[in-house]
């Protein structure tokens, strides 16, 4: 019995023939070269092959990549989706100036360096002015790593607008102010417990690669832990779900940061290498002396308030399974994974 192939070998890809699906009954046979690509319909990134037939060189299909490290070849519908748009009948591919009223719909085709001498005059003629924050730059989806943004701040603008603005910068502004990097990517492959609150990347949407690796940790005995109001998929397929009312979710999470300090499950180490303890206790708690054996006492008295039976009367989440959540985290200090986006518990 032979095994039927998932996708081309990859050493075949610059020569690979395969059957006309659409000359079926006929086995018309048309060959292809294979070239990998990067999906861009959000910002996971994964890795697609397209399919350019040799004879007319246009792309027929465009399928998901195996030798991707990150989405390993299993795309969401997005990916393979690309191909309408690099079709798209009103795909925009050439610059455009606006000639009617604004809304009318007019506009003239113009050249590129007449559309780079108009915008950039524009620009001059705010600067001069000094109207720097007349300039405003949006962008969709913004796929350079931040290099647009640093662009207009060193112009002293304070102009960059995309959609991440109006989507997930109330997730991403608590990651950047606390670690520096505003999507961080958990080791969820490894992890024993994992975290997941409200609209996470992971729930289907966004993030397949994330999404894959929970799925194995899972399989391979993780606790999946779902803080949402929704009974989302991700809900239906977690060991907890944790259906908070919408925006208590802080409290939720420091009853439970309270109760691993109270249990001495925390990872105490990490804290002492780590967090600025010391300006902590010398801002907090002038009266303690500042030395790493105080911290414990420090926040237990901080978060006082945070008891299992005032989280259930605040989220609706029954203590003792908040005791039995914390519990469990304590039981896997260094093999935690968790995850936020968006939605109140962001």
């Amino acid at each position: 019995m032979t095994d039927l192939a998932k996708y081309p070998p990859f050493d075949r890809w610059h020569d690979w023939t395969e059957l006309d699906a659409k000359a079926w009954p006929k086995k018309v046979e048309r060959k292809y070269t294979l070239v990998p690509t990067t999906c861009f319909n959000c910002e996971a990134g994964c890795g697609l092959i397209a399919y350019f037939d040799q004879e007319t060189g246009e792309i027929t299909k465009i399928e998901g990549n195996p030798e991707h490290p990150g989405s390993r070849g299993r795309n969401c519908a997005k990916g393979p989706a690309t191909l309408n748009q690099v079709y798209d009948p009103e795909r925009v591919m050439h610059p455009l100036k606006r000639v009617g009223e604004r809304g009318s719909g007019k506009w003239e085709r113009i050249s590129w360096d007449q559309a780079l001498q108009e915008v950039g005059d524009k620009i001059r003629e705010a600067f001069l002015a000094d109207r720097r924050n007349g300039v405003m730059y949006h962008v969709g989806r913004p796929g350079e790593d931040g290099y647009t943004d640093r662009v207009l701040k060193a112009w002293g603008c304070d102009g960059h607008n995309s959609h991440t603005n109006i989507c997930s910068s109330n997730a991403r502004i608590g990651y950047q102010s606390w670690m520096g990097h505003d999507r961080p990517s958990s080791d969820f492959a490894n992890a024993e417990v994992i975290f997941l609150i409200s609209a996470h990347l992971e729930s289907g949407h966004y993030f397949n690669p994330h999404a894959q690796r929970i799925m194995e940790a899972q399989a391979r005995g993780a606790k999946i832990i779902c803080v949402d109001p929704r009974l989302s998929n991700t809900g239906a397929k977690a060991d907890f779900w944790l259906p908070t009312w919408p925006g208590t979710e802080p409290f939720l999470l420091l009853a439970i940061a309270r109760l691993l300090v109270q249990n001495e499950t925390w990872n105490a180490a990490f804290m002492e290498r780590w967090t600025n303890w010391e300006t902590y206790l010398t801002e907090k708690h002038p009266d303690r002396p500042v030395e790493f054996s105080q911290m414990r006492a420090a926040l237990l008295d901080e978060y006082a308030e945070y008891t299992p039976e005032a989280a259930e009367q605040k989220t609706g989440v029954d203590a003792d399974t908040i005791r039995e959540i914390a519990d469990l985290i304590g039981e896997h200090p260094t093999k935690f994974a968790s995850h936020n986006w968006r939605a109140a518990g962001a």
